[in-house]
């Protein structure tokens, strides 16, 4: 990923406005505006504040005690008013936080879930890495980024506002000869607080420049550290039989050194920029006073205008030196932002080509399934099946078979509409009721009887009737456990994952059933029944089947065959013996 030089201005924009003209507008604005108006109300204290001060230290230059207990008295109120706006600032702006956050991850979801988004963008890989993090991860931070940033920067310009009429009226002129010409300067301290600001902020620019792409690349590499993780986590069974801890550790090692690698980087730049921070910000911390001690000394001014003056000084110092102080924080900001503008791009181009598929999927009025010259071709654009036109009758039973990686399971997914690349246009009867059953099941986390009823509600169907299919696919031991929360990708084999998708035919009760190697974990005398099972129990239903045991040949009529050739597989169509 290369990160835009400029900031993104617009991508913010595109990001940030539409949940404030959503459906849920009037409670983030209102929210929004009790927000602001706390935070002013924070710097109006601010300026009671600075105003106390020049009152407290006269009283003690003059060794007043009355007027010191009275500002004592007054500093308690204005301590306790700053803390509850302070308090409520925080908790209203975590209110915003989740409420804006809640908006935008339901938008996102949909969005990457429509017309099945997330598989395209699996299929083209590119810049949208790990959208799990974009949606759980990025959409999080960018939302409390940009609320506290957002009202940093509000904050920072009303205190320099404020301090600034302050800062000039207290500082008075400062009055020099250079070169034999006598010159004065009003409101010098003002001008000084603004030169060392500028000054501050084009250097620490120019140091932390680099911080953003550093942060959008620690942001990849953790993410693809933790999804190795889960990976695993996930194929325990299969790595474990085949002995494959070796190769996971080093593929472990190779994503986590890429971490440390760009973390290394990203502690040597931040360490740059702490030198600098640190050092600008502790010598604002005497500069004041410096700037200042010439009046003070002559008596132009008393301790308490001095202390006021430093004050005023430090807070209009510090409003200007917003950016210097934030920069770490709007690096990380603008990688987030980079982040979610390059996956909400790559979503709006996923539904722009559903909209216009290669491949068009279409109801007809007629009884078939007919492919009209339906070309099939990898991503990298080589052809994997030359144009063909076919049907597929109501009651058949084919076979579709040929040579492994010849393109029978992409033929499916084309017949799906989830295949993307390819041409031609696949007709599916209007009452079609299709179900596809490929050769790993997914089993989704929560109850057996959830997963049995998946992807419809489980209450669409009843207990018994589960209990019953769990019976007839073999999976009688399995009844009792219809409401226990599992996860069942893990504790169920293959096999009895593979038992589950036919019980979920039975449930369903399709016209039109597709099975990817579907019992290819299954020993032949189990395959046959439930082979025979489903065309008992589904009268009228159409087989189409990918497999390459014979034991399933006998189940089929006819076959369609992928011939494999070197400018793409065709598509030869023959009788099977009753």
């Amino acid at each position: 990923m290369t990160v835009r030089t400029r900031f993104p201005w617009r991508a913010l924009w595109r990001l940030t406005v539409p949940y404030f003209k959503s459906e849920e507008r009037w409670g983030g604005l209102a929210l929004l505006a009790l927000i602001v108006a706390l935070a002013l109300g924070m710097v109006y204290l601010e300026v009671v504040f600075n105003e106390w001060n020049r009152f407290f230290y006269n009283a003690l230059e003059a060794r007043d005690y009355a007027q010191y207990m009275h500002q004592l008295g007054r500093f308690a109120w204005l301590a306790a008013a700053f803390i509850v706006v302070g308090v409520y600032r925080v908790f209203f702006n975590s209110m915003l936080q989740i409420r804006w956050r809640r908006w935008m991850t339901e938008q996102f979801l949909a969005r990457w879930l429509a017309h099945r988004n997330y598989y395209r963008l699996q299929l083209v890989g590119g810049e949208t890495d790990n959208p799990d993090q974009r949606i759980a991860e990025d959409i999080r931070q960018f939302v409390g980024l940009t609320l506290g940033l957002g009202l940093g920067l509000l904050s920072a310009v009303v205190t320099f506002l404020s301090f600034i009429a302050i800062l000039w009226t207290l500082s008075g002129p400062i009055a020099f000869t250079a070169f034999g010409i006598e010159i004065e300067i009003p409101g010098y301290m003002m001008w000084a607080a603004l030169v060392y600001a500028v000054a501050g902020t084009w250097v620490i620019d120019r140091i932390g420049r680099a911080l953003v792409g550093l942060n959008f690349n620690q942001q990849r590499y953790e993410a693809d550290f933790r999804f190795s993780l889960v990976r695993l986590r996930e194929n325990v069974e299969a790595i474990a039989l085949y002995g494959g801890e070796a190769r996971e550790h080093e593929g472990f090692r190779r994503r986590f050194a890429f971490v440390v690698t760009n973390w290394w980087a990203l502690m040597m730049r931040t360490k740059l920029l702490g030198f600098f921070s640190s050092g600008y910000n502790q010598i604002a911390i005497i500069f004041p006073f410096v700037v200042a001690a010439p009046r003070y000394f002559s008596g132009a001014i008393k301790l308490g205008d001095l202390m006021q003056i430093a004050s005023a000084f430090g807070q209009v110092q510090s409003s200007l030196s917003f950016i210097v102080n934030a920069y770490t924080t709007i690096a990380e900001w603008r990688a987030v932002i980079e982040r979610l503008a390059t996956f909400e791009d790559a979503l709006a181009e996923a539904a722009a080509a559903a909209a216009r598929p290669a491949i068009a999927v279409a109801p007809h009025a007629g009884s078939a399934l007919a492919a009209e010259g339906l070309g099939l071709a990898l991503p990298t654009g080589k052809t994997l099946l030359k144009p063909a036109s076919f049907a597929i009758e109501p009651g058949e039973s084919v076979l579709v078979a040929g040579p492994s990686g010849s393109g029978k399971s992409t033929l499916f997914r084309a017949f799906a509409g989830i295949w993307p690349f390819g041409t031609g246009t696949v007709r599916v009867p209007e009452d079609a009721r299709v179900m596809f059953l490929p050769q790993k099941p997914y089993m989704p986390l929560g109850t057996l009887a959830e997963a049995l009823a998946y992807p419809e509600p489980a209450a669409e169907t009843s207990d018994a009737e589960k209990r019953q299919a769990l019976t007839d696919v073999g999976l009688a031991g399995f009844v009792e456990r219809l409401n226990e929360i599992q996860n069942w990708g893990q504790a169920l084999s293959p096999g009895e994952q593979q038992r589950v998708a036919f019980a979920r035919a039975l449930l369903k009760r399709p016209n039109w059933v597709f099975l990817d190697e579907a019992t290819a974990s299954l020993d032949t005398q189990l395959e046959e029944r439930l082979y025979t099972l489903i065309k008992e129990r589904l009268p009228g239903l159409t087989v189409v089947s990918i497999g390459h045991r014979p034991g399933i040949v006998r189940f089929h009529r006819r076959r369609l065959g992928l011939a494999v050739e070197p400018e793409g597989a065709r598509i030869v169509s023959d009788p099977l013996p009753a």
